[in-house]
């Protein structure tokens, strides 16, 4: 009984309390997420390609 009243008030929360976005919303968050990630994304390998030349380099001078 406790579990039908559980499924019960959380259908009628998800319906009738939870903002949901709109789809404009929703596709904007997306692309913002995606931009962010892209940046990231190439910060990283910016750093990953910098630390590796600096390695390169120190390794070079002692072999």
């Amino acid at each position: 009984m406790k579990l039908k009243l559980y499924f019960q008030e959380a259908f009628n929360e998800l319906v009738n309390k939870v903002s949901w976005p709109t789809w404009s919303e929703l596709v904007n968050s997306a692309i913002v997420v995606m931009v962010a990630s892209f940046i990231i994304a190439l910060i990283i390998f910016a750093m990953d390609y910098s630390f590796q030349n600096l390695m390169d380099l120190i390794y070079s001078m002692f072999y």
